[in-house]
């Protein structure tokens, strides 16, 4: 019975670390929505990226410095640019001037197909497996999600240019997480993260003299709230983003961020005084279940190494077959 329970005590640890930092990548970014409630009004939508990317890129450098991190590999490379430009960069921009141009309810719809995306991409471009579980936890989430939006509506305009935005943003997310998941398999997490954030930085550079401007107006709590986006959901949070992805699939992982929502609902009612509305908490209560399906494996793969059980293939593996 002992040499049948070992063998997955390894694995287990593992996917419960990476579970944890996936967990802690989405608590993150769901306190960037409120950070950027504060830091938006004193920055305009490039400045605020590019000052947002030099924080995180000096703390992943400093970070690499420390744990004597090399350059990634060639064959990291490709990845690495394509994620940096897409998510890093044009993704934090052309979120933050959507978010501008529509209400909050509008924006988070829009934005919320990008798990979607990431699913479909993941399952053309990586032969990511679409379990059943994982279809309907996303279907769930969304309407969770939709189900926030909805109730967040009505609450300033929208307009077509911002609709286009979020929704270019939503595309340009789900293209850098599926670009990024390949790099994961020649370079680490750090490695991936910092230099993927130096190539958002480079794109964002034309907005330096904004931001040099900006800055000498801002409020302190605005720079402040520029400085923590850089720090906690950009260099650490995109760290244990990549963390976690090097261990699942790119499709799981996008399921994943559907609990952002409700943990935006939560730190706005904790943080900034908004009290939801029932339809809101439905909503909330609908992403998590959500997720908590997506994220589950049938009662057969969890009794892996148990007599007679057959194990679940293993996300790397579907991958590397695609490959």
């Amino acid at each position: 019975m002992m040499s049948n329970t070992s063998p997955s005590r390894p694995a287990r640890r593992a996917e419960l670390l990476a579970a944890g930092a996936a967990a802690v990548t989405v608590v993150l970014w769901a306190s960037a929505f409120v950070s950027i409630r504060s830091a938006g009004d004193a920055y305009s939508p490039g400045a605020l990226a590019l000052g947002r990317l030099l924080a995180g890129a000096l703390t992943l450098g400093a970070i690499c410095l420390l744990r004597r991190e090399g350059v990634p590999p060639r064959s990291a490379w490709r990845g690495i640019a394509i994620s940096g430009l897409l998510w890093f960069g044009f993704y934090m921009v052309a979120l933050n001037w959507g978010e501008q141009q529509v209400d909050a309810g509008t924006a988070a719809l829009v934005v919320n197909t990008g798990p979607i995306l990431i699913a479909l991409l993941g399952s053309r471009l990586l032969g990511d497996p679409m379990p059943p579980r994982l279809l309907a936890g996303m279907a769930v989430s969304f309407a969770g999600a939709v189900t926030v939006g909805l109730s967040m509506s009505g609450e300033g305009g929208s307009s077509m240019l911002g609709v286009a935005l979020c929704l270019l943003a939503a595309i340009a997310y789900a293209g850098g997480v599926v670009a990024q998941k390949p790099a994961l398999g020649t370079a680490s997490p750090l490695q991936v993260t910092t230099y993927g954030c130096l190539v958002g930085a480079v794109l964002c550079l034309p907005f330096a003299g904004q931001l040099v401007q900006e800055a000498a107006d801002a409020p302190a709590s605005a720079t402040l709230n520029m400085v923590y986006l850089g720090v906690f959901p950009t260099a650490l949070a995109f760290t244990t983003w990549a963390y976690a992805l090097s261990r699942t699939t790119a499709s799981r992982m996008g399921a994943t961020t559907y609990a952002a929502p409700a943990l935006v609902v939560l730190m706005s009612w904790l943080f900034l005084g908004e009290v939801p509305g029932l339809l809101t908490l439905v909503g909330g209560v609908l992403c998590l279940a959500g997720v908590a399906v997506s994220r589950s494996r049938p009662r057969a793969a969890a009794r892996a190494g148990a007599p007679g059980a057959v194990p679940e293939p293993r996300p790397e593996e579907a991958t590397d077959s695609a490959r």
